[in-house]
């Protein structure tokens, strides 16, 4: 799509939405109604195609991004009327007679940037916050993930006219064109260079943004951990989509007094839930492409390698790899590793491990597996992240009732539920002053108005 499609479609939304359809919650209530219904019918088909563009089982597609964007769909019809009513707030004596209270306006047009790790999830789930909130849509799904992206822009030229809600497919050129388009409000979730860019872009046009990002997220098992229980839950979150996940445990950061047999349960939960051959392994997922299948392996020494370690080229599959005696100066911590590669760190203190992450940039997300309710209490007190779980991992990202999003380097903003209408809305504040009273203390001449005040009281 060139440059002169985009801005037409741009154009249309922005004479669509000032319409003034899409304040109608019926008619959001409606929309949301028939996304669900679609989704629905091509739930098949779904499954289908992210699992040619990462290999992903029916049962994880759903589990983790279909399933959850009819569960944010079923939220926001059950609560949208209230989300959008006005809030009458206090207003203060020198206000009298008046109403003051906020009125949550959408924004207008938006732009939703979604990533390839999880393209029906990360593409639908804040195209439905924003419906909810009013405004129209622009999509750009990933062009790594191009039969999930085909679909995508099926579902939502069945559902809705392209001046409500459009999918622009492409690369590189047609993010450029987007981006240099006045949106109200941009969306995005990738990279942390690419989020610089769009940040830096959305800023010629003064537009807010969020921006979802990643970063080093840690697991840090402290000596009181359920060993085999973190284990379990460790593999779980980690090897989730062959590791790339944004909210998948980085990194361990274990206790030293608890690491050899922390890595002991490990390997054996690997082979319980991968099997002995998890290249073999027909729902264990692929990554990507070469690019990152390359620079995944780059980070792997070999030398440090306790567990997994193998590859198959052309399906582009490598195995759930364990690495013991890592520094924060192999390669492994130098960037956010985004695949199936889990490095094993230790410290000697609860306190010194604390200071090392805050030494770090801020994570998306950071992971406690403790039986102290102390130690629970110091590292959600002092350390710095986005969001994440205490003796679990990644399921915190799993629900409507709480905001997901980063903080600092991992990004800003967060959405789901009620933080995702939040996102998508201005929240206008108004005082509706009555007219029956008009106090005169506020007009000019000011001194005549003082001196009267002023013998008034003396006179008392």
């Amino acid at each position: 799509m060139n440059k002169a499609d985009i801005k037409n479609i741009v154009t249309r939304q922005r004479t669509f939405f000032q319409t003034g359809a899409t304040l109608d919650i019926d008619f959001r209530i409606q929309a949301l109604k028939k996304l669900k219904l679609c989704i629905q019918k091509y739930e098949n088909a779904i499954g289908e195609a992210i699992k040619k563009d990462l290999g992903k089982s029916r049962f994880e597609s759903y589990m983790c991004e279909t399933g959850l964007t009819l569960s944010e769909i079923n939220y926001m019809i059950r609560h949208i009327r209230s989300f959008s009513r006005e809030k009458t707030v206090h207003t203060p004596l020198t206000q009298f007679h008046s109403r003051s209270y906020t009125k949550p306006s959408p924004y207008g047009v938006v732009l939703i940037m979604s990533p390839w790790n999880y393209p029906f999830l990360l593409t639908m789930e804040p195209l439905v916050d924003a419906i909810s909130a009013g405004n129209t849509a622009v999509l750009k799904p990933s062009a790594y993930s191009p039969h999930t992206s085909a679909l995508i822009q099926n579902i939502i030229s069945e559902c809705f006219d392209e001046a409500y809600v459009s999918v622009i497919t492409g690369g590189r050129a047609e993010n450029t064109y987007l981006l240099t388009e006045h949106f109200d409000y941009i969306f995005f979730t990738g990279s942390q260079s690419v989020g610089k860019e769009v940040m830096k872009q959305a800023s010629a046009h003064l537009t807010p943004v969020t921006l979802e990002l990643g970063g080093k997220s840690p697991c840090i098992v402290e000596k009181s951990a359920n060993i085999k229980l973190a284990a379990k839950r460790i593999v779980f979150g980690k090897f989730l989509n062959c590791g790339q996940t944004c909210v998948a445990p980085d990194y361990i950061y274990c206790d030293a007094s608890v690491k050899d047999r922390l890595l002991a349960e490990i390997k054996k939960q690997i082979c319980l839930q991968f099997g002995d051959a998890p290249l073999e392994n027909e729902n264990y997922g692929k990554i990507i492409n070469e690019k990152h299948f390359h620079r995944i392996l780059d980070l792997m020494d070999q030398e440090k390698t306790v567990h997994g370690g193998n590859a198959d080229h052309e399906a582009l599959r490598i195995e759930p790899t364990v690495l013991d005696s890592v520094t924060f100066q192999d390669a492994a911590m130098q960037e956010e590793i985004f695949g199936p590669v889990l490095p094993i760190l230790t410290y000697s203190s609860l306190d010194d491990a604390i200071r090392t992450i805050n030494s770090m940039a801020s994570p998306l997300a950071l992971y406690l597996f403790t039986s102290d309710k102390q130690a629970v209490k110091k590292v959600t007190s002092r350390c710095g992240f986005g969001g994440g779980c205490i003796n679990d991992t990644v399921i915190h990202l799993a629900t409507s009732e709480m905001g997901f999003g980063g903080f600092g380097a991992s990004g800003m903003g967060s959405y789901h539920g009620k933080d995702g209408f939040s996102t998508f809305s201005h929240r206008k504040s108004i005082v509706d002053k009555k007219t029956w009273l008009d106090l005169p203390m506020r007009y000019q001449p000011y001194r005549e108005i003082y001196d009267k005040i002023v013998h008034f009281f003396l006179s008392l």
